[in-house]
């Protein structure tokens, strides 16, 4: 799935609700900078952003976007 991280960026998009799913969770899909479904934020590609998308993925899509 996302094996290796290029340095590049990620496009998150939140597909599913937080509602009724653990604290932690919304917290990660809130500090990942997603307030509402269908929203996207672009992110660093870095292990920590890696980790909190791996926390939450059945909740968000991701695509990696190509450095120009």
């Amino acid at each position: 799935m996302m094996a290796t991280t290029n340095g590049g960026t990620l496009r998150v998009t939140l597909v599913r609700s937080t509602i009724g799913r653990p604290t932690d969770q919304e917290r990660t899909v809130r500090s990942l900078g997603l307030r509402k479904l269908h929203d996207s934020v672009e992110r660093e590609d870095t292990p920590s952003i890696r980790g909190m998308i791996q926390k939450v993925s059945h909740l968000v899509t991701v695509e990696e976007i190509e450095a120009e």
